[in-house]
């Protein structure tokens, strides 16, 4: 069975985590603010050592693709690229959204008779980077932003009930709530990683290490500090 390494870095939290065999034998993480960059390769480095591991003995590392922050996204996924490069191992990655309905599913948040897990991803003001998923956890619409308004997924939230879930769900509440609408406010983490990982690597879905970009949905802007700087 394989060892390999699932590294989230796409919200407010870093984390990473180990899967040797079937299982999670190892997670780091923090939400410290703007430490991805100088977290990500450490926590890679301590639970390799805790199991007295090396990245040549593992078999692919895992990276959560976005949608979420330019950033982080970037942190995650130089990291995970110069891990695969220099073991010679293969890139898996998974969309966020995907991490999310996992995690809805393994932590078992998921309200009796759920139709929909709808997981969203702050992207500022009313905004939301998400899609529709199944009970299963299975994507069933496209990633896209979505600006929230009463009207926002009526069609879900008539059919029964429904989860919203990530660091984008509680501020719909207000907008979007309902005795059938479920919001829990939390950011993905890199254990949700393991089984789409695993999925992944069985079926051989790996992805071009030289050429993968992450998933921003909206294009980056640099803008210019209006502050005097002399």
């Amino acid at each position: 069975m394989p060892n390999i390494i699932l590294i989230e870095t796409a919200t407010a939290r870093c984390s990473t985590a180990l899967v040797a065999g079937d299982r999670v034998v190892s997670r780091r993480w923090s939400e410290e603010p703007r430490a991805h960059a100088s977290m990500t390769a450490p926590f890679v480095q301590e639970m390799l050592a805790e199991q007295g591991l090396t990245v040549r003995d593992c078999d692919a590392v895992c990276v959560s693709k976005g949608p979420g922050s330019y950033t982080g996204l970037r942190v995650g996924v130089s990291t995970a690229k110069g891990l695969c490069f220099g073991a010679g191992i293969p890139l898996i990655a998974v969309s966020t959204l995907e991490v999310l309905a996992r995690q809805a599913l393994e932590t078992g948040v998921v309200p009796e008779g759920c139709r929909h897990i709808i997981p969203m991803i702050d992207a500022r003001r009313m905004e939301v980077y998400t899609a529709v998923c199944g009970p299963d956890g299975q994507l069933r619409s496209e990633i896209s932003p979505v600006v929230i308004v009463p009207e926002s997924f009526a069609a879900e939230r008539s059919a029964g009930p429904v989860l919203f879930i990530g660091d984008g769900a509680e501020k719909c509440r207000d907008v979007l709530g309902g005795p059938d609408c479920h919001f829990v406010q939390t950011c993905p983490d890199a254990a949700a990683l393991a089984r789409p990982a695993l999925a992944a690597f069985h079926e051989k879905r790996f992805e071009d290490t030289a050429y993968f970009e992450p998933l921003y949905l909206k294009q980056f802007i640099a803008t210019v500090s209006r502050k005097n700087l002399f």
